[in-house]
């Protein structure tokens, strides 16, 4: 199982790690909603995170 804050992907250099950074985020019902770009190539997703000691899991694909 990978860290959904860490996962490879394939990009136009070949296959990389992703380093998620949160743009932006809030608060529902059902936990934490994070906006996440990757720091190296851009591409964005919608993660959720439903407890703060769990790792976030993506909620979309990813896009960009």
């Amino acid at each position: 199982m990978t860290d959904s804050a860490t996962e490879q992907s394939r990009h136009a250099d070949g296959v990389h790690e992703h380093g998620w950074l949160t743009e932006s985020s809030h608060r529902t019902s059902e936990g934490q909603v994070l906006y996440v770009r990757c720091a190296s190539c851009g591409v964005r997703r919608v993660d959720l995170q439903i407890h703060a000691f769990l790792p976030p899991h993506p909620l979309s694909r990813e896009r960009g």
